[in-house]
């Protein structure tokens, strides 16, 4: 009786088990080794006849499936999707390309240095804000000379203590009043200042503290601790102020030579952003609108324009800050720790994001806050939140005092990640965790930033316009002209009662 087609391929796999048990060899099985009289023997003649890799073709000819996922699942297990980033960068510079012709089409080359730097300066004669740089000197001479003494026995630890809080209190204080007071100030150069202040106080705070842990630590009188100490010179101290961390040693890792090619690299990325210039100027003067002029839906359309390029400046700041200026720093000054961001972008909870994105910042807080806040009987939810606290009012500082106006915005949005956190980290998880990490970063910035840039466009534009103070009168041979200033330039009237609707001018 003939064999069917199912029973040949049950006995010729049985007999391909059999064979494998008894040898343990695939390739001796394919050369025709034949396991004797039992399973897979009972063929027909002419199934006899075939040899056995012929019978092994028609085996798995005939087995072409296989339990398996689809390689886009998450089950799957597959991670290799190379070719979906290469696709990814190729569409980007191809839709940015033609984002970048329409742009120069519009509205011309914007690119302008002397825009740049009138950011900084409304009189090219007056430097309030590189002056104010200049004498945060003072505060770095105080710390000096306050840890020399603390070193020699001179000055008491109460004594030390109580002229460190001073100079801190008044590294805060200073320059925040100045540029309060001096109108010369502008928004981006008082920005500039406050945040090298910034920068400054938490460093003095960790060159008091680690002194202060050196002297307890070596349970010797002070005066015994002046070999020890020698690093308390002007040239370390500055070279811890250089340096791109937050956080002082008395030995810094450095790295054997400098790389010119790493060092030119990075400078040629610090100079790139300056191309920035020429998408932020239409983005900036198409939100300048107030927003009780729109309605709703206006003002999630305005949102959602401002997400997208917001969220691509914030990228392409991280880029230039983190990884270009602070490397070039770091490889001028042959810094050995490079440790300046992690993963974030990978990040499946807020807390990761915020432990990650800025690592000197995150040192900081972890060895002069956290830690010591557990040590004195804290919890950890409250360190948390008192980490979080100081973080939301150095955001307010940098952000309400350089534009003279108190709104709030920054000091809420960093309050409001305590209960994000715990949303994300109880209800999400995995890609959806890293999805609302990612969504809280494209949406929620340009919120605080939209908010502010309405409120200072109604203070200082719509205010300005609609007071009569600010109206001009130019005399220009037998007519009088009025000018009445607007943000981006100023409409004339000729003194005259018939033409007084006409105006002469659009701009000047």
């Amino acid at each position: 009786m003939p064999i069917s087609c199912h029973e040949l391929l049950v006995n010729e796999l049985l007999r391909w088990i059999r064979c494998i048990e008894i040898r343990g060899n695939t390739q001796m099985c394919r050369a025709g080794y034949n396991p004797g009289p039992g399973l897979g023997t009972s063929a027909s003649n002419h199934y006899v006849d075939v040899s056995e890799t012929d019978q092994m073709h028609q085996v798995f000819d005939v087995l072409c499936h296989k339990l398996q996922e689809s390689l886009l699942s998450s089950a799957s297990g597959f991670k290799n999707y190379r070719g979906i980033l290469n696709w990814c960068v190729v569409m980007l510079v191809l839709s940015n390309a033609r984002l970048f012709l329409e742009n120069l089409l519009r509205y011309g080359i914007l690119v302008d240095p002397i825009q740049v730097v009138s950011l900084f300066l409304k009189d090219p004669y007056s430097w309030p804000a590189a002056c104010l740089v200049i004498v945060s000197n003072v505060f770095i001479l105080v710390a000096l000379y306050t840890e020399r003494k603390l070193a020699m026995g001179t000055f008491s630890e109460k004594l030390g203590l109580l002229i460190h809080i001073i100079n801190l209190t008044v590294i805060l204080c200073f320059p925040m009043l100045t540029v309060l007071m001096v109108p010369s100030v502008t928004p981006v150069g008082g920005a500039f200042a406050l945040g090298s202040y910034t920068i400054l106080f938490l460093k003095l705070y960790s060159y008091k503290d680690v002194n202060r842990w050196c002297r307890e630590r070596l349970q010797v009188k002070a005066r015994g601790l002046h070999s020890v100490f020698s690093l308390f010179n002007l040239p370390d101290l500055y070279y811890f102020v250089s340096a791109p961390t937050l956080c002082y040693e008395l030995n810094f890792p450095r790295s054997q030579s400098v790389r010119m090619g790493f060092l030119l690299r990075r400078l040629f990325e610090m100079l790139l952003v300056g191309l920035t210039q020429q998408w932020m100027v239409p983005i900036i003067q198409s939100s300048m609108k107030p927003l009780q002029d729109m309605d709703y839906s206006r003002m999630i359309e305005r949102l959602l324009r401002l997400a997208v390029p917001n969220h691509f400046l914030w990228l392409i700041f991280f880029y230039w800050f983190f990884h270009s200026s602070m490397n070039f720093v770091a490889e001028l000054l042959r810094f050995g720790d490079r440790e300046f961001y992690r993963d974030w972008w990978n990040s499946e909870s807020v807390t990761y994001f915020w432990q990650n994105w800025n690592i000197p910042v995150h040192k900081w807080c972890i060895r002069h806050f956290y830690k010591p806040l557990l040590r004195k009987g804290a919890s950890k939810l409250l360190s948390q939140s008192a980490v979080f606290f100081a973080s939301a009012f150095f955001h307010e500082y940098l952000v309400s005092v350089p534009l003279r106006m108190f709104r709030l915005w920054a000091f809420m949005g960093m309050m409001a990640q305590l209960p994000l956190a715990w949303f994300v980290g109880r209800f999400l998880r995995g890609n959806y965790g890293n999805a609302a990490v990612w969504l809280s970063l494209i949406i929620g910035q340009p919120i605080a930033v939209l908010m502010y840039v309405h409120d200072y466009y109604v203070i200082n534009h719509l205010e300005e316009a609609a007071d009569p103070g600010n109206t001009g009168r130019v005399v220009i041979s037998d007519c009088a002209i009025f000018c009445r200033f607007g943000p981006f330039g100023a409409i004339c009237f000729r003194d005259d009662e018939s033409a007084r609707s006409s105006p002469i001018s659009a701009s000047l």
